[in-house]
């Protein structure tokens, strides 16, 4: 019995240390499992919300597949064209000139990829929000995951509305313009300005200044970027680029008076060579350079429309010059009036109506309204500006009338001036264009014309100069008789001289003419015989051949006569040494009257008694001339000054002479 019970002993031992072992087997298991727990309880609400659809209506769950079918369908779509834009993004990003047709081709595409995605992305994302939608409203997905879905295609929504390419079309579009500007710069060559070039002598017209293939790519290019609204920057560059192409081709014609000013000058004569520059570098800047910009605008923004490429040309022109040509122009038309101002005026009027019809041409479209503007104001100031210079001319020839004659005989000024310019006038470069500038003038007043009195007017103020003449004449009065008549006599010769074959002296008549060579005649008669004729009177025989009071006698009337001869002839040569004859012809035909009429009678009169006053102490104060050094003398007689060239702004000069022509608006002044 003993026996069993330590058995049983020993069998209790056995459970209780397998007990403690299997009990130690958990508490390790259980400290094992602990974390693991953690891990599926945190788990739990995943797992829950995986398995809710289980829970959803089963209506809602059979009709969700169908939602995402028709959503997935254009937003895999859309992907697509998005992966195809990033597959065009190395050929865009290139430079185009090494494949400019195939650069284009891409940009087309690219075009067209994004046009897809504006038209389609919108809808994709919509009905991506539609399921969205559903899911919610039926409970079908976590709210988790359905904010996570709508942040997310509020993220595509606000992308929509930006550059779905990146800005990879406005990088592609940029290159273009940089191209476009390149193949203009390349291909614009300042036109080479030869001295016939310069002198505007050449008629032809320039041809399109650009090859035919840069114009095809140009207009290529042009093709894309107004397809992407960029027309605008295409013509600023365009203009930016062929305007300074044409600035620099009218750079070699020194064009820099076109910007003076009225201040700068004093008066039209001053800068009449840059007035006779302005007709043909204006003609050379039309028929060369603008109408070859004119030719290429057409060509290339032909396909764009009209209004296009005549506002383009417009803006080259005004920017390359032509305003410039103009506003000297009317700079011109604001000087000080004076009679050389008509000559000027008509010939930038006769230079604008040359051009007329290349201006109607190139400058008649509604872009071009500022040039026409101030072309059309031009022409207008030109127009009344001679028209009111050739009517007041006659009045103020007039009023010259009441100025004293000039002191040394000479022709005046206003003489020698209006009879060249009255000839001028009726010319064949002037008259035309006078008589249509008076038409055209007279038709603004609803007056009619007829030619005859520009005729009249022209014979009027000739004869308004032949009665200054005859007033001068008399001004100098009994108590210059002499200078009188050497005036006459200068004054009718050169009216006679200067218009004999000429228009205006056909208009005159021969028997005016004759009249005045007449009266040259009569006045040269009377001009001897009261000057030099008087002076042999001095060396008088008288007493000498029959006097019979010796030789101390004789020698003493001798001295007495030549004294007094000597004075008389100093005193005559000292005043008319200071008068001038003009007219060579005359001036040695008188010369030579006088050297006749005096001459002959010293030498005759030196030879017989000049060894009676030789032989004295003081013969020189006798025989103070010899006979070749009198004649020297007396044929060296009125000869015009030397003339200075200085400049026209010189103050004795204007003081003197007004503007170097006579200055008709003064009443006061002088005849010079």
């Amino acid at each position: 019995m003993e026996g069993s019970r330590i058995e049983n002993l020993i069998n209790a031992k056995k459970s209780l240390k397998l007990s403690l072992e299997k009990s130690k087997s958990v508490g390790l298991a259980l400290e094992k499992a602990g974390p693991r727990l953690g891990e599926i309880r945190q788990r739990l609400p995943s797992l829950g919300a995986a398995v809710r659809p289980i829970r959803a209506d089963r209506d809602a769950l059979a009709a969700v597949g169908g939602h995402i079918n028709r959503a997935v369908g254009p937003a895999a779509a859309v992907l697509k064209v998005f992966d195809a834009v990033h597959g065009l993004e190395k050929s865009l990003l290139s430079d185009p000139r090494s494949d400019l047709a195939g650069y284009l081709s891409v940009l087309k595409r690219l075009e067209e990829a994004l046009r897809f995605l504006g038209d389609n992305c919108g809808l994709a994302i919509q009905w991506l929000e539609d399921i969205v939608e559903y899911l919610e409203d039926n409970s079908v997905a976590d709210q988790v995951y359905l904010a996570s879905l709508k942040k997310e295609l509020k993220n595509l929504r606000e992308f929509q509305h930006g550059e779905l390419d990146g800005g990879l079309l406005d990088a592609a579009l940029f290159k273009l313009e940089d191209e476009f500007r390149l193949l203009l710069t390349e291909n614009s060559v300042p036109l080479p300005m030869s001295a016939a070039a310069a002198a505007g002598d050449q008629a032809c017209i320039a041809p399109s200044p650009l090859p035919v293939p840069v114009v095809h790519k140009l207009q290529a290019i042009l093709g894309r970027l107004i397809a992407n609204e960029r027309l605008d920057r295409c013509v600023g560059i365009y203009v930016e680029v062929r305007s300074s192409n044409v600035r620099a081709s009218l750079q070699a014609l020194n064009l820099d008076y076109l910007e003076i000013s009225v201040s700068e000058f004093n008066d039209v004569q001053s800068i009449e060579g840059y007035i006779a520059q302005w007709g043909k570098h204006l003609e050379f800047a039309v028929k060369h350079l603008f109408e070859a910009e004119y030719k290429l605008c057409n060509d290339v923004f032909e396909r764009i429309g009209l209004d296009v490429w005549m506002g383009c040309f417009s803006k080259i022109a005004a920017q390359a010059g032509i305003l410039a040509f103009l506003q000297f122009g009317k700079t011109v038309t604001e000087s000080k009036k004076d009679p050389i101002k008509l000559l000027k005026l008509l010939d930038i009027f006769a230079s604008l109506n040359k051009l007329r019809l290349d201006f109607n041409r190139l400058f008649g479209g509604a872009p071009c309204a500022e040039i026409q503007n101030l072309t059309r104001d031009l022409i207008k100031r030109v127009i009344d500006g001679a028209a009111e210079i050739f009517w007041e001319l006659l009045v103020q020839v007039e009023l010259q009338r009441q100025n004293p004659p000039p002191m040394d005989g000479n022709v005046p000024r206003l003489v020698s001036f209006i009879t060249d310019y009255c000839n001028k006038l009726l010319g064949e470069d002037y008259k035309p264009i006078l008589t249509q500038v008076l038409i055209i003038h007279r038709s603004w007043k609803r007056q009619s014309f007829q030619e005859r009195l520009l005729v009249d007017e022209v014979l009027n103020i000739v004869k308004a100069v032949e009665q200054n003449v005859e007033t001068w004449i008399k001004a100098y009065g009994d108590s210059d008789s002499t200078l009188s008549n050497f005036f006459a006599m200068n004054n009718h010769w050169h009216l006679c001289k200067h218009l004999k074959g000429t228009k205006l002296g056909e208009l005159l008549g021969d028997s005016w003419l004759r009249e005045h060579e007449q009266y040259k005649d009569y006045y040269s008669t009377i001009f001897l015989r009261d000057s030099w004729g008087k002076l042999p009177g001095h060396l008088s025989r008288e007493g000498l051949i029959l006097f019979s009071g010796g030789r101390a006698t004789a020698r003493d009337l001798v001295k007495k006569r030549l004294k007094k001869f000597n004075e008389v002839f100093d005193e005559m040569y000292t005043k008319q040494s200071s008068w001038v004859m003009p007219e060579q012809d005359l001036r040695e035909k008188t010369c030579q009257h006088i050297v006749q009429a005096v001459v002959p009678v010293y030498r005759s009169y030196m030879q017989n008694y000049g060894p009676l006053v030789e032989q004295d102490t003081s013969s020189t104060k006798y025989a103070k001339y010899t006979v070749q050094k009198l004649e020297e003398m007396l044929l060296c007689l009125y000869r015009p000054k030397p003339v200075r060239h200085g400049s026209l702004r010189s103050p004795t000069f204007n003081a003197k002479y007004g503007n170097g022509v006579p200055d008709l608006r003064r009443t006061a002044s002088a005849v010079v």
